[in-house]
């Protein structure tokens, strides 16, 4: 067992970042939790994407792929360097309305069968947002040379955007992504797995039909 090494000042300063943010990070958590929305009718989710990373000085193209609520996000500092990949996911999934409360019930005004966040995206694409975030002020203060690009990826329940991105060469030019999703089973729930968790994939829906429910 070898000894822990050192932070690096550029590390440092990213992860201090975060905790000198960590309020905000909250409150942007808070939006999309309550927003809701499910697959494909992520509007209002997608459009404060859009407004925070344009805001945070990104490039963004809305509607990516030409899906309505995705979009595409670029930052570059310097001359040359990686392009480092990552996503924010914000779908909510229906049936799954929930207070932020202690007990079971709807947020207010709606019912328990309307979307609600359950992995949830909300934290997972806040979370994504502001590693990225946080690297970028790193990359400013040490100047770092690099381009990242963040995308917003809906319908991640349904498998569907990442595939599109990916076959409309959205992906092509990253030297490395960063994948991230909570696992749900223990030991396993702070951390991600290798090669397949929540990368591209494409999905089957059935749909059954009873003709004679009668018999």
């Amino acid at each position: 067992m070898t000894d822990k090494q050192p932070v690096t000042q550029e590390k440092q300063h990213a992860l201090d970042w975060v905790a000198n943010n960590a309020t905000a990070l909250s409150d942007w958590h808070q939006v999309i939790f309550h927003y809701g929305e499910t697959a494909w009718r992520e509007y209002r989710s997608c459009a404060w994407y859009v407004e925070r990373l344009r805001a945070e000085g990104f490039r963004v193209e809305e509607g990516s792929g030409g899906m309505p609520t995705a979009f595409c996000a670029s930052w570059s500092h310097g001359e040359g360097g990686p392009t480092l990949g990552g996503y924010a996911e914000y779908d909510a999934v229906p049936g799954n309305c929930q207070a932020a409360d202690v007990v079971q019930k709807p947020r207010a005004g709606l019912s328990k069968h309307a979307g609600g966040h359950t992995d949830p995206h909300s934290a997972l694409g806040i979370g994504a947002l502001g590693g990225f975030l946080a690297a970028k002020a790193a990359m400013e203060k040490y100047k770092i040379a690099g381009t990242l690009k963040f995308f917003g990826e809906p319908a991640e329940k349904q498998r569907a955007s990442k595939p599109i991105h990916a076959a409309k060469g959205y992906y092509d030019d990253l030297d490395a992504a960063i994948s991230f999703h909570p696992f749900y089973m223990l030991p396993l729930t702070n951390t991600t797995r290798w090669n397949t968790h929540c990368g591209a994939a494409f999905v089957v829906m059935y749909t059954f039909e009873c003709d004679s429910p009668e018999t």
